[in-house]
């Protein structure tokens, strides 16, 4: 037990020292350079901020989907010669399009042309009707493609505001939590995750006559009638449902001034770049819509070819729009609506009081343990409460290291670990005062006491962070909260216990040389 190896005093050492400054940069502000810059991560009970819980509205998607095989459907079979005749016209219904009355003479040709529209659609014939349909396996895989594309947008679209340390991920099948610590415009960040941000470029069409549009809904079949909300006006249009450019070639969106109002200038990637210039050089004198979810923002007139793959974004906007727009032009659109299903709030204020409660539990809960074993143990008991020191300081550096959340259950976990910190404290040293009961000498009572007891601290141990793990790797929220805290309060336990109190009894043992053990 003397013969305490140097590996691990300098392993001891190293460990302890490095717990130390991290944990310490945690109680220093930004002014103090000579510590690290990892500071531990307060979640959102505990710095105030937003919760959103938003469902992605995915049978939006397979509905786009089905929409854009009935276009592609009507444009093969009447485009493309042999010009394919059907008489029932096309529809979707359900989760399939049905092009009724198609000519008995062109089904083979008919199925032929459709089934190339996409490999994952399933074609066939019935009575002379032509049913399309995706399979199962291609609309779940659509569905969870757009989940996955909706949380990558509304990462996006949070980091661009500022907001540091968002927790934003999926749960369920549909649903998506955001947790946005220290936000200080809670209706702003929802007004920006509410928009799904789809910008398209049409054509508007000059021929068609607006107020009978208006009046009787009826618009040429290539067409469709929108509108234009101008203050507090709804201005109707009839554009062409062929989106000439699309929002997605958009690289690049900013807000700025043009004759001292504020408007969206944008830009394109190359192909898109292409796209607009040809555009708007065919198109000369004629007016482009730009329409932003379903609405029109502006329908200007094109005086002459845009080239360069630039343009801009005019309208009655404030500044803050202006940039908001920007904002999520950048970051994309989303693949399907945003609904808010829950919303919360906390405040700064609720979140320091919850700080200074887990604060005044653990230093209660410290004191507590520093009696008990000292008056148990003795010097003993007073070097377990040492290590526990060391345990605190391990585990704060742990979490600023790994750039974990600190909760409120997080706080729990702590308190729970100081509990259990001591554990293994107790279990060797009631194992050496049994080694002492039976007569054997002090170093040759605390070998015996550590070699027995090690297998015990390790397997209880184990078994408790099997259980956290689970705890981690199966539960939501507060639940993984705790479960990180708990995790690492374990790890950190155990190397005080087996090595740091070691290392702290051998030094005494060598200074002292005791006949008597202080137990």
């Amino acid at each position: 037990m003397v013969n305490y190896p140097r590996w691990a005093i300098a392993f001891t050492l190293i460990i302890c020292v490095w717990g130390i400054i991290f944990a310490s940069a945690n109680f220093f502000n930004e002014s103090a350079k000579f510590l690290p810059d990892s500071k531990v991560r307060l979640g959102l009970d505990l710095q105030g901020g937003a919760h959103l819980l938003l469902a992605v509205e995915v049978d939006e998607v397979v509905k786009a989907t089905l929409g854009s095989i009935e276009s592609s459907a009507r444009r093969e079979l009447r485009r493309r010669k042999p010009r394919i005749k059907y008489t029932g016209g096309i529809r979707t219904e359900g989760n399939t399009v049905i092009i009724r009355g198609v000519n008995p003479d062109d089904i083979e040709i008919a199925l032929d042309r459709l089934s190339s529209l996409d490999r994952d659609l399933v074609v066939t014939n019935i009575d002379n009707s032509i049913l399309i349909k995706y399979t199962k396996e291609a609309l779940l895989a659509r569905r969870q493609r757009a989940i996955e594309q909706s949380i990558e947008v509304v990462r996006r679209r949070v980091d661009e505001t500022g907001v540091s340390e968002p927790t934003i991920q999926q749960q369920g099948s549909n649903r998506i939590i955001v947790q946005m610590p220290g936000i200080e415009d809670p209706e702003r960040i929802k007004k920006l995750l509410g928009q799904t941000a789809k910008l398209n470029f049409h054509m508007v069409n000059e021929e068609a006559d607006v107020s009978v549009a208006v009046r009787t809904g009826i618009v040429p079949p290539s067409s469709k009638l929108i509108y234009e909300e101008n203050a507090g006006q709804n201005i109707p249009y009839v554009v062409y449902r062929e989106v000439v450019v699309n929002g997605e070639r958009l690289v690049d969106a900013q807000a700025t001034f043009q004759d001292g109002q504020p408007i969206v200038s944008f830009r394109f990637d190359a192909q898109g770049g292409q796209t607009f210039g040809r555009v708007t050089t065919e198109n000369v004198n004629k007016r482009l819509a730009i329409v932003l979810d379903g609405k029109v923002v502006s329908a200007p007139n094109i005086q002459t070819p845009i080239m360069g793959g630039s343009g801009i974004i005019t309208g009655r906007f404030t500044v803050q729009e202006t940039v908001d727009l920007a904002l999520v032009l950048r970051a994309g659109a989303l693949p399907a609506p945003l609904t808010i299903l829950e919303e919360r709030t906390v405040g700064p204020g609720l979140g320091a009081d919850s700080i200074a409660a887990g604060k005044l539990a653990s230093l209660v809960g410290f004191i507590a343990v520093v009696i008990f074993m000292d008056a148990s143990y003795g010097l003993f008991g007073f070097m377990a409460a040492i290590a526990l020191v060391f345990n605190l300081a391990l585990i704060m550096a742990l979490l600023s290291v790994l750039g974990a959340t600190l909760t409120l259950p997080g706080i729990a976990g702590i308190v729970l670990t100081i509990g259990m910190a001591v554990d293994a404290n107790v279990l060797i040293l009631e194992r050496i005062k049994e080694e002492v009961r039976n007569g054997r000498s002090p170093i040759s009572a605390i070998d015996a006491g550590y070699r027995r007891a090690l297998t015990t601290i390790i397997d209880s141990n184990l078994t408790t962070l099997i259980a956290a793990l689970l705890l981690f790797n199966f539960g939501t929220g507060p639940i993984k909260g705790f479960a990180v805290t708990l995790s690492m309060g374990i790890v950190s336990s155990m190397f005080t216990a087996i090595m740091l109190t070691r290392f702290l009894i051998v030094i005494w043992l060598r200074q002292k040389r005791p006949s008597k053990l202080p137990i």
